[in-house]
């Protein structure tokens, strides 16, 4: 079991709204969050980033620079983490970085997942020893290297008494199964979560998200765009699979527009509908009989995607984590905290139903302080 003590999950999801830092007490094994700090990105430096997970060429001179850049934001985040709470670094037992993903290609001849932040850095500035590049083992492994959240989602969810999906709605949506008294059984990304809604309307409106869902609900859904959309092939695929922005882009949707027929705030609304749907059907397909839909990520904020999932899964009560005590904007950070806990003790930070790897794998380079 790895060793008790406080450590500090770092991440920037897909949506890249800023990096979540998480300062965590393992305590027998489970975490309990103490503090928790959100730190912006850079304004030019988000961008940049954007345009670098949507596919713009990088030369190895901008590669370099964004990775360094990443890393000194990271380790910003976590001394102002420290500051806030309190904590001296000395105290930290680890740090988990999970990096900011540019791409991620889990399929083909050559798979591969590829994050920005040098942990080199992180370490260096924080004092704190420095655990990253968590997804590539998993992958050396036959894995796609995601879903890696599970794991820590059957610990602090898994009932012996009832069969629930736990649900995280970040940029990409996913999803871990948890059958009463059975753990995790299957995990992994269904489909875009906020990737789409939040690239239209930033394209359209110039808002970095649609707050509450409002501008989407007051859209009018598109019958025939909504089956062009779910008709892709990815919806259709047996887990395990996982996915990214790079896929599920404004590039890809726009292959499926006639622009003519619809409005913005149409597409908007079907796009929310799109996100419900795949979410809805990877339920039914994947975890019959669920009962209870724990929510966290971003888009549990989003009133209107989740009015949408409790019309498609009328037979689930869907709530957020907090209803058992986990803040749902902060699980992710916390889980690469409690991996970095495990990577440091020599235990397996992977889950292979969830990634299909053929064996479970110590996760991760450790970059002491």
């Amino acid at each position: 079991m790895a060793e008790d003590g406080l450590y500090l999950g770092l991440i920037s999801g897909t949506s890249m709204d800023g990096i979540d830092a998480a300062l965590v007490a393992l305590e027998k094994g489970r975490p309990r969050l103490l503090h928790a700090h959100a730190h912006p990105w850079p304004e030019s430096l988000r961008r940049r980033l954007r345009e670098a997970a949507a596919g713009s060429p990088l030369t190895a001179e901008a590669f370099g620079d964004l990775d360094h850049r990443v890393g000194a934001a990271f380790a910003e985040a976590a001394m102002t983490l420290l500051r806030e709470s309190g904590i001296s670094p000395s105290r930290i037992k680890a740090l988990g970085s999970h990096g900011q993903t540019l791409w991620h290609r889990p399929t083909g001849a050559a798979p591969f997942s590829l994050q920005v932040g040098d942990p080199n850095l992180i370490a260096q500035r924080t004092g704190i020893t420095t655990v990253a590049d968590f997804r590539r083992r998993d992958m050396a492994a036959g894995g796609e290297g995601a879903p890696l959240v599970p794991l820590l989602h059957g610990a602090l969810f898994a009932r012996s008494d009832r069969s629930r999906v736990v649900l995280n709605l970040g940029g990409i949506a996913n999803i871990t199964v948890l059958p009463a008294g059975k753990g995790v059984t299957a995990a992994f990304d269904s489909g875009p979560a906020n990737c789409l809604m939040d690239g239209w309307i930033r394209h359209h409106l110039k808002r970095p998200f649609d707050a509450q869902g409002a501008w989407g609900a007051g859209g009018t859904v598109d019958p025939v765009l909504l089956t062009r959309l779910l008709d892709d092939p990815y919806f259709r695929r047996r887990p395990p699979k996982s996915t990214g922005t790079d896929y599920f882009s404004l590039t890809w949707l726009e292959k499926h527009l006639d622009t003519a027929s619809l409005s913005a705030q149409g597409v908007q609304a079907t796009l929310a509908a799109l996100t419900a749907r795949s979410v809805a059907d990877a339920v039914r397909r994947w975890a019959p009989g669920t009962r209870e839909v724990l929510v966290c990520g971003g888009g549990r904020h989003n009133r209107h995607l989740i009015g949408l999932l409790k019309r498609h899964l009328p037979e689930a009560r869907i709530e957020g984590t907090e209803s058992e005590g986990v803040d749902p904007d902060w699980l992710e950070a916390m889980a690469f905290a409690w991996l970095a806990a495990a990577t440091l003790s020599g235990e397996p930070g992977n889950l292979p139903a969830a990634t299909g790897a053929h064996r479970p794998v110590v996760l991760g380079g450790i970059y002491p302080a």
